[in-house]
């Protein structure tokens, strides 16, 4: 055994074989009696094989790679950033002479309403004014006889159920409102206000707001 060390020992110095390329064979004995190392031979036994890293199941795989003059196109179409449009606000143009109201967004005609003007000595006022009062089912005061009113909601209040004030001389006020008399509609009859079907009030009631300009032309 101690010649068997003594083997190892000498191919490890004289660096002809490092320990891994030995190949061991079955331990035989000799006529010794020791167990002997089979050693390679150069001439007739075949050539190790290189150890080598374990190889990873990635390796087998070929990676699709996209060719190298491919264009690559966005999933979308970049645009120039818009602010939003402001929407331009609402007002209402009257026009006496053709006994009709426009309601304009911005200088867009929206819708326009047949309308009931003041009559002769009670005329509309002219001139550019602003949505001061809303009221639903305003009380009718009568404009010449004290003590005649008519509470809201009654069928004979001749403002109707929407009450849209725009002028005041510190005492009366002029504004849009129904009518108990629709067959008034299209003429000049009234004290200055601005009669509408009762169905046409209620959509611009809807619409506007304190503050909406409200412009009267002849």
């Amino acid at each position: 055994m101690s010649k068997l060390i003594g083997n190892i020992a000498t191919l490890s110095i004289a660096g002809v074989v490092s320990l891994p390329h030995v190949a061991f064979a079955a331990l035989a004995s000799d006529q010794s009696g020791e167990a002997a190392i089979a050693l390679p031979n150069a001439a007739t036994d075949t050539p190790l094989t290189p150890l080598t890293p374990l190889q990873s199941p990635l390796q087998d795989l070929e990676l699709e790679l996209p060719p190298a003059n491919l264009e690559l196109k966005p999933l979308y179409s970049p645009e120039p950033f818009q602010p939003p449009k402001q929407e331009q606000p609402l007002r209402l143009e009257i026009k006496l002479s053709r006994r009709q109201v426009t309601l304009y967004r911005g200088t867009t005609a929206v819708k326009s309403y047949a309308i009931a003007v003041g009559r002769a000595g009670w005329e509309t006022p002219t001139g550019t004014f602003q949505v001061k009062q809303m009221f639903r089912n305003p009380t009718w005061i009568h404009p010449l006889k004290k003590g005649v009113i008519i509470p809201g909601g009654d069928p004979e209040n001749p403002l109707g159920r929407y009450w849209i004030g725009f002028w005041s001389d510190g005492k009366n006020w002029i504004g849009f409102h129904g009518t108990d008399n629709p067959k008034s509609v299209g003429k000049a009859v009234s004290h200055g206000c601005i009669r509408m079907y009762n169905a046409d009030i209620e959509q611009l009631f809807k619409k506007v707001s304190l503050g909406t300009e409200v412009k009267v032309v002849k």
